[in-house]
């Protein structure tokens, strides 16, 4: 349910008087929870100070316009999603490659409405947010590879990489597809498609 100028957590905020840099983090916090729910592109400057129970000026203060704490949400929330999706430590890169895709998965369901918006962010003419969605793509796709002697699932050349790529497009697609449609596939069904699609297509290569 969304945040309300009304609940008792906003009611609060605007009573407690907190240092600045908790104060940031606390209307970034707010912004991501509208991001999930894919709203906070629609949202007006006023909206967002009723609900974060702050001035207007506030938040200008903090971010200099909706569309700047509209990019420091969104570079929160990538940053969320790379670290919900750290593999595991287990020295099988088959079982640390299920891992993060089961994570990923969970993350797109958990934020579909968010995420959403961050692709459709990305293919848009705003360069902050294309930079955003990128890094985040590339902190995802490089932890593929891993350093020598530590459980190496494929080799990195230029040729892998490009691969990689590819299937992460993939990947993405293949989720929010997924999640609009499920069409009788359970959700360890696309973990296992997903994370089986990549070892095959590197096999392809020869």
């Amino acid at each position: 349910m969304p945040p309300t100028a009304s609940s008792p957590h906003t009611s609060g905020t605007a009573r407690v008087r907190l240092s600045p840099e908790r104060r940031r983090e606390q209307l970034l916090a707010l912004g991501v929870q509208l991001f999930s729910q894919g709203s906070i592109e629609e949202i007006s400057i006023d909206r967002l100070a009723e609900v974060a129970g702050v001035s207007r000026g506030l938040l200008y203060h903090y971010f200099g316009s909706k569309q700047g704490f509209y990019e420091a949400v969104v570079q929160c929330a990538a940053d969320d999603l790379v670290a919900q999706t750290a593999p595991s430590e287990d020295p099988d890169p088959m079982v640390r490659l299920r891992h993060s895709m089961a994570a990923y998965v969970d993350y797109v369901v958990d934020n579909l409405a968010g995420y959403r918006s961050l692709v459709r962010a990305a293919a848009g003419g705003n360069e902050t947010l294309r930079r955003i969605y990128d890094e985040a793509r590339a902190a995802l796709t490089d932890r593929i590879f891993r350093p020598e002697g530590a459980g190496e699932l494929i080799p990195d050349t230029p040729a892998t990489r490009l691969l990689v790529r590819g299937w992460a497009a993939f990947a993405e697609e293949t989720v929010l597809a997924w999640c609009a449609e499920p069409d009788g596939l359970t959700r360890d069904d696309v973990v296992r498609i997903l994370s089986d699609a990549l070892p095959a297509l590197v096999a392809a290569l020869g």
